[in-house]
Formats: C-alpha cells, structure tokens, sequence
C-alpha cells in the first residue's frame, strides 16, 4: 500500500457550477468533476478496501454511479458527503461480493532478516514510519466495517463527527464510539504485530 502516496484535496462546495453543466449533458464539466476529486475517493476506498487493485475497482465504480445518479442531486447540497456515502457503499457492496467469491488472501510480509536488505540508519527511520504506516493499514482492515469506515473518514478524511455521522446515517455518539473502539484495536493490532517481528 505504501506504493502509492495520494494527496489529499477536500471535497469542496465549488463544484455546483460543474454539477449544473454536468447534469445539462456537459462532458468535459462531468470530466473536471472527476479529476477534481479522483483522488479522494481513491484514497478513501484505498483506506476501505486496503488493497490498490480493489480501490481502484471501487473508485471506477463510485463514478460511474456518480453519471448514473447525478440527475437526481440536489445542487443546493455539497457534493462532498454524498460521494463519501457512494464510496462507503460501493466498498461495502464490494467487500460482501468478495466474500462470497472469494477467501481472503494473507498479505505478503518482507523478512527483514536478509542481509541484502540491510539498510543505513537515517534510512531506517523512514522505513520503521512506513512499516508501521503500512502495519496500521492492514489492522484498519481487521475492523468490523461500521467502525473502519468511520474510523477513515474521521481520522484518515478528517471529517466532523457530525458529517460522518450524517454520511454512515448514524447518531455522533455511535460515530464517537467507533471511532474510539476503532483506535484502540488498531493500536492493539499494530503493537501485537510489532512485537512478533524481529
């Protein structure tokens, strides 16, 4: 996961003007509101999902339900927190779908024990920040999915409890208490795997 490095640009409320022209049939308006906000929800579903590959299905997914749907929403609304929701559901349909089809592969753990890896030590701290970045990905992935998605969208998106809230449709005291439950089993997860290698 530590492949990609996704900048994060906020969902914004300057995309009505696009929205107008996209829903009048305008391609390029309905192009230019992809790329504005590609990467968010790559990165979202990234966070989500915890592979590449399946984010990207996702996120192909979550736009082409955005020209599918896009007649119906209401412009006087931020577009925002209604592509959050269309990315939570698509993963959530996604995830079920693969469970059914499929059994979850292991991911693949470097041994760092090989010599030919030895790496200098101002590069070592570098590598300890990605390793846990990359450990603390996969423990988001070891979250029921109520609580990881609230859990990205809060921490990871920096979203308010109250539009998390409004995007699950769920009350902010159940988003708090996810998002906290969250935290603890990830630091619960990534501390056990810490200790269990080298």
């Amino acid at each position: 996961m530590g492949a990609i490095e996704l900048t994060w640009r906020p969902l914004d409320s300057t995309s009505a003007p696009l929205i107008r022209r996209a829903k009048a049939g305008d391609r390029e308006a309905f192009e230019a509101l992809l790329v504005r906000h590609e990467r968010v929800v790559l990165r979202t579903a990234l966070r989500l999902m915890g592979r590449l590959d399946l984010a990207q299905d996702a996120a192909q997914e979550v736009f082409l339900r955005l020209h599918k749907y896009l007649g119906r929403f209401d412009e006087e609304r931020e577009l925002g927190p209604w592509l959050y929701r269309m990315v939570v559901n698509v993963c959530h349909d996604q995830r079920r779908r693969r469970a059914r089809t499929e059994a979850s592969l292991p991911l693949d753990e470097v041994d760092g024990s090989d010599p030919a890896l030895a790496v200098p030590a101002d590069a070592e701290a570098r590598l300890d920040r990605e390793r846990r970045r990359e450990l603390v990905a996969r423990a988001l992935q070891t979250l029921p999915e109520k609580e990881r998605a609230a859990l990205v969208l809060r921490d990871v998106e920096g979203l308010a409890t109250r539009e998390v809230a409004r995007i699950l449709g769920s009350s902010e005291a159940t988003v708090r208490s996810q998002v906290s439950t969250g935290r603890v089993k990830v630091k619960k997860q990534v501390e056990k795997w810490l200790k269990e290698r080298p």
